[in-house]
């Protein structure tokens, strides 16, 4: 992120905050913030996220993408290639199970970018990528 950039904030729904904690700020290692009774806050990548808890089901729709079926609703963050393959490889050993394995999507093209979708324990999907080029991630054909 870029010194002129701002972090974003996003607010997302779980099912408990026990496995929230577990997941983001062990298995991901991304340091808490504020905290309530029903919502905790991350640093994510220097993002902020608030995962509140919700009874809301967090079945989503998927469209293809490269020949992967990628959840409509997800987020993520984009990564250094180094720190991408890093954390493919802490999830692999940690024995997360991939949504969308880690691979190279739009190989070739303008596009071309790392990817990998794990979910939360509450079932939302997250994104993480990597460009060998950074100056592609808004270029257009």
């Amino acid at each position: 992120m870029s010194a002129s950039s701002p972090p974003f904030h996003l607010a997302f729904p779980v099912r408990d905050l026990a496995s929230t904690r577990a997941f983001y700020g062990e298995l991901l290692g991304c340091r808490e913030g504020r905290s309530a009774e029903r919502w905790v806050d991350f640093d994510f990548f220097g993002h902020q996220l608030s995962a509140h808890l919700s009874e809301a089901a967090t079945a989503v729709p998927t469209n293809e993408v490269d020949e992967d079926d990628v959840p409509v609703r997800h987020f993520g963050v984009v990564l250094s290639m180094e720190r991408w393959r890093a954390l493919a490889a802490r999830l692999g050993a940690a024995g997360t199970i991939f949504l969308i394995e880690p691979r190279i999507r739009f190989a070739g093209e303008i596009g071309e970018q790392a990817t990998f979708f794990v979910r939360d324990p509450s079932g939302n999907a997250l994104e993480f990528k990597a460009f060998a080029d950074p100056a592609r991630l808004f270029a257009s054909a």
